[in-house]
């Protein structure tokens, strides 16, 4: 099955210490390259995330993010540090023994001091374990998008790979005939020229121009890059790299049987091959 790099997945949960969000975006790329944006609560699980795309995916930009929200009986309980608070008072009370004028300190005078009061330590082990949870769903969904979008483009690569070698056939049971009309302009440009045919020269002026128009070679290796791509795309796993080197094998192919061409029939058949490689080549670029 084979797989686009484009996809989005989303992913949400909700306890009782709040709610996630994870968000996955994956573009087009030669490697694969995450990114996180997480909350810092949970950026520790970072390398478990990154360590997690890399056994489920092998190409793609991929963006990751992941919004936190506390419930508020959790994000919002305080401890107030109870020695530390009779310390900042005790303190108070010995400067003011010593003031002529003394001023009384207040409760909130004592809550302000640094570290009498502070946000209790939270439980965000449920969390954590939820986010890893819910990362693998999102990763799976962002794996199932990618395999949705590569296979609505399976029948576009096998209608151009069909329409290649409707091509290559075509201007394989031309070559004959071409090779026919050839021999016999040759000896009418003899003719013209009141050059008398000598049988060695026609044989070596034949086997100069066949060597120069012959196209066999390329018609092959089309044929055979064409069942190549066939083969890869049934297969399973990344395939994005080898169909790539295979369109620009193909278009190679293309360009010499154009430069090798001596009849419009051919040229035609070149250039409608090389529009096809090209269809299929930028689709290629789009899939893992």
């Amino acid at each position: 099955m084979i797989r686009s790099m484009t996809a989005f997945s989303r992913q949400d949960a909700q306890g009782d210490w709040g709610s996630l969000t994870c968000e996955i975006r994956a573009v087009n790329h030669r490697y694969l390259e995450p990114g996180f944006r997480l909350p810092d609560t949970l950026r520790e699980l970072e390398n478990r995330f990154r360590e997690q795309l890399r056994t489920r995916l092998k190409r793609g930009k991929v963006e990751v993010g992941m919004r936190l929200h506390l419930a508020d009986s959790t994000s919002q309980e305080l401890v107030i540090n109870h020695d530390l608070a009779a310390s900042v008072n005790e303190a108070a009370n010995q400067i003011n023994r010593i003031l002529d004028n003394p001023a009384h300190i207040n409760a909130l005078d004592i809550l302000r001091w640094p570290g009498v009061m502070q946000a209790a330590e939270q439980d965000l082990e449920p969390v954590k374990a939820e986010a890893l949870a819910l990362f693998e769903r999102a990763v799976a969904e962002l794996i199932e998008a990618r395999e949705r979008e590569g296979e609505r483009l399976r029948p576009l690569f096998e209608d151009r790979l069909q329409q290649m070698a409707v091509r290559v056939s075509e201007v394989r049971e031309l070559m004959p005939e071409l090779l026919a009309q050839q021999e016999q302009s040759l000896r009418e440009r003899f003719q013209k020229a009141s050059v008398e045919l000598e049988p060695d020269r026609v044989s070596q002026e034949m086997v100069m121009l066949a060597q120069k128009s012959d196209v066999a070679e390329e018609l092959d290796r089309l044929e055979a890059h064409i069942d190549e791509v066939t083969d890869t795309l049934a297969g399973d796993g990344a395939v994005g790299r080898r169909l790539d080197f295979l369109m620009q094998e193909l278009n190679r192919e293309a360009n010499t049987l154009s430069s090798k061409s001596f009849d419009a029939r051919v040229t035609r058949a070149a250039v409608d091959l090389k529009v096809l490689i090209e269809q299929m080549r930028e689709q290629v670029q789009n899939l893992e």
